[in-house]
């Protein structure tokens, strides 16, 4: 490869903060440092789902949109701390002025991860590994956090990247090792493969990413439809994606794809609930509101149907988004069909989400 062709390649960072909201929990009450906690949930088990987990409860299984019972399931000295979203905001804003030092081009996945540009950086520092340190460092003495960092050459790798060494890690993977790299890649790490998704594969004797290169466009697409013609391209190294930044949130939303079919309202209503409180938490950690909730519905047989309601207000409050969502899974005739994924997303928000205090109560029929 000739100097011409290196100068070409983009120099992508994607930055993930380590258990984002339990590590500034525990950097604020020393009382917790070192201990088990989940933010969010609740003590005894009495419902609602762990929002993050700190590295020390993760070794017992708890992870992030676990019921609470499961978490103390696996882990009875678990403390649950309740989540304090303006704080986490304020860190986060703080972490991408940080950002800023060294490039403009930012886009932030959520409070806690963000994929930058540095190509062309602001310092002329050039290596993109460099910055990823100076940005550790500085995240690390001016915050009191760690980071981790993938550095590569598009989205996809560098995203991966910086989950493998975690916490505080800084991984790089070069456009030498791009290719054989995605080709060792277990399924289930590629983006938009989940559990179910991983098994259908897994069924079919695609265990890694060089078993899907073996397939065509076509092939791939047929099994697995839009996201298959992105396997295509990303398991020779392809990814143009550019890194967008100031893009406007249209929508907040969570799904799951179940192990299981379901086929009873009992048992959806209870996922429902569990998808709203996600959603809420998301949405709360914005201080957004949004007037339109939309229910997903994917059935056995892959057909997918949504219904949403809009309202004139916006919806803030958690028992809202799960009271309408399932005021429009009642409303959808099953004909006997089994049930593999629930989506719940809430969109259209209002110009003057931001003020907190400001609580609507949406009126759920005309």
């Amino acid at each position: 490869m000739d100097q011409t062709e290196k100068k070409q390649h983009r120099k992508i960072i994607h930055i993930d903060m380590d258990s984002f909201y339990a590590s500034v929990e525990q950097r604020d009450r020393p009382d917790l440092f070192g201990k088990a906690i989940a933010v969010g949930g609740s003590p005894e088990g009495r419902g609602g789902v762990v929002a993050t987990a700190s590295y020390e409860a993760r070794k017992y299984g708890v992870r992030s949109a676990m019921s609470s019972k499961q978490a103390l399931k696996l882990c009875p000295h678990l403390i649950f701390v309740a989540p304090r979203f303006a704080a986490y905001k304020e860190v986060s804003r703080k972490i991408r002025e940080i950002f800023s030092r060294y490039t403009d081009l930012i886009q932030p996945l959520s409070l806690d991860e963000a994929y930058l540009d540095v190509t062309n950086d602001k310092l002329g520092i050039g290596s993109a590994i460099d910055i990823a340190r100076k940005i550790k460092q500085a995240i690390k003495d001016e915050l009191n956090l760690t980071a981790s960092a993938g550095v590569s050459v598009n989205k996809f790798v560098a995203k991966i990247a910086s989950d493998m060494n975690k916490p505080d890690g800084l991984t790089f993977i070069g456009p030498s090792k791009i290719e054989k790299f995605i080709e060792q890649l277990p399924v289930e790490k590629f983006y938009g493969v989940g559990k179910v998704t991983a098994e259908k594969m897994k069924v079919r004797g695609l265990h890694f990413g060089s078993d899907l290169k073996k397939l065509s466009e076509a092939e791939l697409a047929n099994l697995f439809g839009k996201s298959g013609r992105f396997f295509y391209k990303i398991v020779r190294g392809i990814d143009n994606r550019p890194v967008e930044p100031n893009q406007e949130t249209k929508s907040i939303g969570a799904e799951d794809t179940f192990s299981y079919d379901l086929i009873d309202l009992n048992e959806m209503k209870p996922e429902i609930e569990k998808l709203a409180i996600i959603v809420f938490n998301r949405m709360k950690s914005y201080h957004l509101s949004g007037r339109t909730v939309t229910l997903k519905v994917k059935f056995s047989d892959f057909k997918q149907i949504t219904r949403s309601k809009s309202f004139a207000e916006g919806v803030i409050l958690q028992e809202h988004i799960t009271d309408i969502a399932k005021i429009l899974l009642d409303g959808i005739d099953f004909k006997e069909k089994s049930v593999r994924l629930l989506g719940v997303s809430v969109s259209n928000f209002d110009k003057s989400s931001g003020n907190e205090g400001e609580v609507h109560q949406p009126r759920l029929f005309p």
